[in-house]
């Protein structure tokens, strides 16, 4: 049974030594994200779910031990999902930037599991999905990786689009809320079209929430560089 869950945004920009000069911006973002994972810790899980999105090559199961770098950025900086392994796979993005938070955190709470989800997943699937994951243990617990929409500003990657305020609101409300009802009914087309990546993992938190009974709180929401971003915790 799903017992907590933190949901926290997988910009690469959240790592300082990507946002070089900027870090400073996300300060707020990361002490909310730090504050999320302390709820997961205290919930004594016996396994922890990383879910993030992912391209093709970064979809399925990723075994704890399954390293990912932000390299790509011009950066040296390495990171690894839980304790080591043997995995030749490398983590998308997404869980990069869930397993850096982990590392900053200093988890050890539980064993650790990785899993891509492709964003145009159906939302039906994802509440499939969830499900099984809740029942993977007796305690289980979701850090949920994903952005809202990439549309909020005219300098923002997707352009400003005015449905992009409204549909973020909702977003930050539902998770908040631990809303599981209105996550189910996120319109996977809208959030496509305003290039919200954590549409798919917010709905697969709520299948695995179902009949859980837990609590939401908001830690953060905000959209700088245009593209919103939520803290939210479940427990």
């Amino acid at each position: 049974m799903l017992v907590a869950a933190a949901v926290c945004p997988c910009p690469p920009l959240l790592v300082p030594e990507v946002a070089a000069g900027a870090a400073p911006e996300l300060d707020a973002a990361r002490a909310a994200c730090t504050d999320a994972l302390g709820v997961l810790a205290a919930a004594r899980p016996d396994l922890l779910v990383v879910v993030g999105p992912a391209d093709q090559s970064g979809r399925g199961v990723l075994p704890e031990g399954t390293r990912g770098s932000f390299r790509g950025f011009g950066v040296e900086v390495d990171v690894r999902l839980g304790r080591d392994g043997d995995s030749e796979r490398e983590l998308p993005t997404s869980l990069a930037v869930g397993a850096w938070l982990l590392e900053r955190t200093g988890w050890s709470d539980a064993p650790i599991e990785g899993l891509g989800v492709g964003e145009p997943l159906e939302p039906e699937r994802c509440i499939e999905t969830g499900r099984g994951i809740a029942a993977r243990a007796e305690r289980v617990a979701l850090l949920v990786m994903g952005d809202a929409s990439a549309c909020r500003t005219l300098k923002a990657p997707g352009y400003l689009d005015e449905r992009a305020a409204p549909f973020d609101a909702e977003v930050a409300r539902a998770l908040g809320a631990a809303d599981v009802a209105a996550l189910r009914a996120l319109d996977a087309e809208l959030a496509y079209e305003l290039k919200a990546s954590g549409r798919a993992c917010w709905q697969l938190l709520a299948g695995a929430a179902e009949g859980a009974d837990l609590g939401g709180s908001l830690l953060y929401e905000d959209a700088p560089y245009g593209v919103g971003y939520v803290v939210a915790t479940w427990s």
